[in-house]
């Protein structure tokens, strides 16, 4: 089936599409590519990966539109407003629970709601989601970790890798589910190691990985390259 495209309105070539897909009981999407996707990114403490987002957004590399940066902590709120963008800090305290941590991903859906929002960037967001909150979330949004999980799990990976004489690090960027750290992988690489290598030199180059990892799986996205298969993605580059 062919469509003159390049003289039907989005909204007449939607309407064809609707009408070719539905005896076919068909799900489909149409995008503008002139539209950037609608974006907000969750951070924590640790700003590599924000900043190298919003370098790459600022660069014209990353075709989104960055509408808020929400963290827990009050890190980043003076580069949030150096860059332009509202600042969102949504504190959770020590040892919060349940009902606390649901009530603050609440105020995020909100957020979500208000402004529209595509995609969700958790860019070293270090809280763990409820079921709801990752259910809400379900195909967009996206999270990075290093790549020792599940060998090296909790607090400082890279001083365990250290310590384990690993020979490559590196990181993994997936969809968020319900399952920790083991949704529909988008993208992940690895840098090669060996016995020179400090606890600093891995950090800076797992940093390094994470940062580049993240931002090609959103750009993939935000692009629409990337379809859901089940519990596996289709990337098309």
């Amino acid at each position: 089936v062919q469509f003159a495209c390049a003289q039907l309105r989005h909204d007449e070539l939607k309407a064809q599409m609707d009408t070719f897909a539905q005896p076919f009981q068909m799900q489909w999407s149409l995008h503008a590519q002139a539209q950037p996707m609608r974006a907000v990114i969750l951070v924590s403490k640790e700003g590599h990966c924000l900043n190298d987002l919003l370098f790459r957004w600022k660069s014209g590399l990353l075709p989104v539109d960055i509408r808020a940066i929400v963290s827990n902590h009050r890190t980043f709120e003076a580069l949030a407003a150096s860059n332009g963008i509202p600042f969102h800090h949504l504190p959770l305290a020590t040892g919060s629970g349940a009902e606390a941590k649901r009530a603050q991903e609440k105020q995020v859906e909100a957020l979500v709601y208000e402004q529209q929002i595509d995609l969700v960037v958790l860019a070293r967001y270090m809280q763990i989601l409820s079921s709801e909150f990752c259910q809400f979330l379900r195909g967009r949004a996206i999270n990075i970790h290093h790549s020792f999980l599940p060998s090296f799990k909790g607090a400082k990976p890279y001083y365990q890798a250290h310590d384990r004489g690993v020979k490559l690090i590196g990181a993994t960027a997936h969809y968020v589910t319900a399952d920790l750290d083991e949704g529909p992988i988008i993208e992940q690489d690895v840098a090669r190691v060996d016995h020179s290598k400090t606890v600093e030199d891995l950090t800076a180059l797992g940093r390094d990985t994470e940062s580049q990892v993240l931002a090609r799986a959103v750009k993939w996205h935000s692009e629409h390259r990337v379809v859901l298969n089940g519990h596996k993605t289709v990337i098309f580059k």
